[in-house]
This record gives C-alpha cells, sequence and structure tokens, in this order.
C-alpha cells in the first residue's frame, strides 16, 4: 500500500498516529474527494474486489466506488496506518420497513480505546465516524445519528423530521472481500439492483452539503438542506460536469 499516494488523492496533511482524531480526518476527507459512483456498472467495467486492483482505480485512476470498493480501499489504508479495521456485512433498510439481503452494503468497525462505525461508501450519510457502542443521538450539523441494539444486529439510524429512519442493520461478525462476492456481481448484473438501473456519481462538499449526478440530473445540496436541481443537456455536459466537479474522465 503506497498510502502517500492515497493521503495525497484525499488531500490529507494531518496526523497519521492511529487515534480517533485521525480517523474522522481521513474519512470526512475521502468522502468529500472520493466520489461515491457505480459508472464502471455502465461503462462494462468489472469491478474487481482486490486491494492493489481498487487501488488502481480509486488512487491512480482517480475514480470513486460504491460500497465494497470505497470501503475496501479505505480499510486497507487504515490498516497501513495501525488501525484494527474489520469489515461488517450490513442490510440496507427498505421502504417496507424491512432490510435488504446480508452483505448488501459493506460498513467497517474500528477499534482503538472505544469502538467505532466507519463508512466512506453509503452516500449520504454520516460525515464523521460514529461511536459503536454509545446507543445515543451523536449530532452531526443538522443531522443526529444513532446506533441501538435490536438482538444481534446494530442498527443505524438517522433523525428526520423528528422521527428515527433506519438507514442500515448490521452484526460485528467480520469478513473478507470473498464474502461480498456475490453480492457485488449480483449489483453489477441484475437488473433488479438500482445500481444497474441509473448511473450516480455523488460526494460531500467542504461547505457541508452534497453535490450528485443522477443520471442527466445534477442534484446540489447545501448544509442546511437546499436542494437545487437542474437537468443537463446532453452526454457531453455530463462529462464536463463529471470532470470539473467530480475530477473523473472516464476512459482514462
Amino acid at each position: 500500500m503506497n498510502f502517500n499516494a492515497y493521503l495525497k488523492r484525499i488531500n490529507h496533511q494531518g496526523q497519521l498516529a492511529p487515534t480517533a482524531e485521525t480517523l474522522r480526518a481521513l474519512q470526512v476527507a475521502h468522502l468529500r474527494t472520493v466520489p461515491f459512483e457505480n459508472l464502471s456498472i455502465h461503462n462494462s467495467e468489472p469491478i474487481v474486489l482486490d486491494d492493489d486492483a481498487l487501488f488502481t482505480k480509486i488512487i491512480e485512476r482517480r475514480r470513486g466506488g460504491f460500497c465494497y470498493e470505497c470501503n475496501g480501499l479505505f480499510a486497507a489504508l487504515l490498516r497501513a496506518l495501525g488501525f484494527d479495521v474489520t469489515m461488517l456485512s450490513a442490510e440496507v433498510a427498505n421502504a417496507t420497513g424491512g432490510f435488504s439481503e446480508p452483505f448488501d452494503h459493506m460498513a467497517l468497525m474500528v477499534k482503538l480505546e472505544q469502538r467505532w462505525l466507519a463508512d466512506v461508501g453509503f452516500g449520504d450519510s454520516f460525515l464523521e465516524p460514529l461511536l459503536l457502542d454509545a446507543e445515543k443521538e451523536q449530532v452531526q450539523g443538522n443531522h443526529a445519528y444513532r446506533v441501538v441494539s435490536d438482538g444481534e444486529y446494530r442498527v443505524l439510524s438517522r433523525r428526520e423530521a423528528g422521527q428515527w429512519t433506519p438507514q442500515y442493520r448490521f452484526t460485528l461478525q467480520p469478513y473478507g472481500y470473498e464474502d461480498y462476492a456475490e453480492m457485488c456481481t449480483y449489483h453489477q448484473t441484475s437488473p433488479q439492483s438500482h445500481f444497474t438501473q441509473n448511473r450516480i456519481c455523488s460526494r460531500a462538499t467542504e461547505a457541508g452539503g452534497r453535490i450528485s449526478l443522477s443520471d442527466l440530473r445534477l442534484i446540489i445540496t447545501s448544509a442546511d438542506g437546499e436542494r437545487t436541481e437542474r437537468t443537463l443537456r446532453n452526454e457531453s455536459e455530463y462529462a464536463d460536469v463529471l470532470r470539473e466537479e467530480f475530477a473523473i474522465e472516464l476512459g482514462r
């Protein structure tokens, strides 16, 4: 792991000691520079769950990825810096009140003096790592999160309009890349996967908001939740926005 190249990619120039403050700074830097995106799926680029392949894509080619890619490589960086990291299987909440299949999402547990939930691959979610065992409200800007126990699971929720809305649930069982392979293939190939149905590219902004491309829709959300949206004229303008806002040039 050439972690110096990784740190340059995410514009991190701070401390590297394996502490909670370093973890926080690394996650924030990652979310602001490495997009959550599924463009490989729509450009016939196979996604390989391997540290070297992901390093080539995300660091050398300056791309992003979806959860298995972003969190997988982030775990490798953290380990290279001396952190104790565990890959977790998460099940994403759905509109019917249930959850998806195991391994639908990869999250990370980082053990320091306290245990932390880290995640750089879930799109619009918590910016800073969350205490895993606190079971209390954790406020980040205009959002609040909590992680509570539910039998064998921990459930991550975000407070929205005064109500707690589940985002995903997970166990603390450790896993490796091979355990996510089947679901990774599903999300690349199945017509039922939301990743095959439309293109997405999204990152957090320095100002505390978010900028996203959903097919030809450009969506900008401010830190206080104000949202603006416009439809791009064509694929040429789409490529321009990818390059200017996400530093992505497809085919490179």
